[in-house]
């Protein structure tokens, strides 16, 4: 577990700017990116290249016709200061929020319902499964051999296989 942190912690140091900045400051960098196209384009591309399978070569994943797309969902949408706010409310909730969720997982909670994780090695976070097994029921836990945060366009086939086996297996469970 302790390689599990470490690796974290070197992350949070490389990469992990961006959530401190939209959990803290999301009206500061909104405007800015939702004002300039090529800020914004920066901004969503540096994630894609950050966080993909690419080795740095971010087409070698994803087209430029793709890459646009999620460019211009965010600016015809006006949606990127929207998209900040889940990390501002996660950073900002208060103590009774976290009591509230406390009391939830000492009730069983999420561990009632069975979980499926599928991990891509280049995603941005890398939980051991003893993690995830203290908040779910942990039914199936897939370790990718390639793929990163944008698993579903990066590797459709994987993660697609991946849920078709888990919800076989479930259906199948469940019928018997």
């Amino acid at each position: 577990m302790s390689a599990a942190k470490g690796r974290s912690e070197q992350w949070i140091q490389k990469e992990g700017a961006y959530a401190l900045i939209q959990s803290t400051k999301p009206q500061s960098l909104a405007p800015g990116l939702s004002d300039s196209p090529a800020g914004l384009a920066a901004w969503i591309v540096e994630k894609f290249r950050a966080w993909s399978d690419c080795g740095g070569d971010i087409e070698s994943r994803f087209t430029k016709d793709e890459i646009l797309t999620h460019v211009m969902i965010y600016w015809a949408t006006n949606s990127i200061g929207t998209s900040f706010l889940p990390y501002y409310d996660y950073s900002n909730a208060s103590a009774l929020t976290w009591a509230k969720e406390g009391i939830k997982s000492w009730g069983g909670g999420s561990r009632k319902v069975p979980a499926a994780f599928a991990l891509f090695p280049k995603d941005i976070s890398h939980p051991p499964r003893e993690w995830a097994e203290r908040f779910f029921d942990v039914q199936r836990w897939t370790e990718m051999p390639r793929g990163g945060h944008f698993a579903a366009m990066e590797e459709p086939q994987l993660l697609a296989e991946d849920i078709r086996a888990w919800f076989g297996a479930l259906r199948q469970q469940r019928s018997t």
